[in-house]
């Protein structure tokens, strides 16, 4: 399908993980596509593949988010579709009770305060275009209690949704969808180093999920490509939940 020709995409964290399956499938879909991460080395490969263009930014940072989205728009005419995606997981994340202000600081940092600041940047760009697409990383821990927790982490993802549906309701007569995606546990670099790290604590993730296996990056980047696309034009302040079942279940099925 090519349900993107045309359109331009900019990908924080689109070196690995989720972000870097979006890169591929937004630009399968015919968007010309920007890669922002910290990691030049794979940010660069992503953006190589994908015939595209890389941006090194830490989207902490306003300087270089509003340099990125710059960049993006002189690149290629302007900007429609913003994938705000890039964050942050760390070992010091943990119970309210071990988890000190430098790590809560931290994620919020790269986990909220850069959904703000991409939002900030990327919404002008598409007003000038007269319309485009936002869609934030959040989580399903956003919406769900854990005894396993990350709480600065989960904090991070619950003021995603809250700031994506306020940007949905106030841009939508400018034809500007602004909608949180949500996914549930994904095999990714991060969830495999958890594995390495602490398999019990993994383990307790996935007894829980209905279909009995973490999602591919790939599934989420095909939500990403939906909500990108006209097809999903009457979506917006929304939170599209992409989690295998996992905040619906009681009790998962033996």
């Amino acid at each position: 399908m090519q349900r993107l020709q045309g359109r331009v995409a900019v990908v924080t964290g689109g070196a690995s993980g989720i972000g870097l399956a979006s890169v591929r499938r937004l630009a399968a879909e015919g968007a010309r596509v920007v890669v922002a991460d910290l990691d030049t080395a794979g940010g660069g490969a992503a953006a190589t593949e994908a015939d595209g263009l890389f941006v090194a930014a830490d989207v902490s940072d306003e300087r270089q988010v509003r340099n990125l989205f710059a960049a993006a728009a002189e690149a290629y005419g302007g900007i429609d579709i913003a994938f705000n995606n890039a964050g942050i997981s760390p070992p010091d994340d943990d119970s309210i009770l071990t988890t000190g202000l430098d790590a809560w600081h931290r994620v919020q940092e790269v986990n909220l305060t850069s959904v703000f600041l991409c939002c900030k940047y990327a919404i002008p760009h598409m007003q000038a275009r007269g319309g485009g697409s936002v869609i934030n990383t959040a989580s399903f821990v956003a919406r769900m209690g854990a005894a396993t927790s990350q709480i600065a982490y989960t904090a991070s993802k619950g003021g995603v949704l809250a700031l994506s549906r306020e940007l949905g309701v106030q841009f939508a007569r400018e034809n500007i969808r602004v909608n949180a995606l949500s996914p549930g546990p994904v095999d990714t670099p991060l969830l495999r180093e958890l594995f390495a790290s602490d398999p019990e604590r993994a383990a307790r993730r996935l007894v829980h999920v209905p279909m009995g296996r973490f999602a591919r990056a790939e599934e989420i980047a095909a939500a990403v490509a939906f909500l990108a696309c006209d097809v999903s034009s009457f979506i917006t302040a929304s939170e599209f939940l992409v989690d295998g079942g996992i905040s619906s279940a009681y009790v998962t099925p033996l």
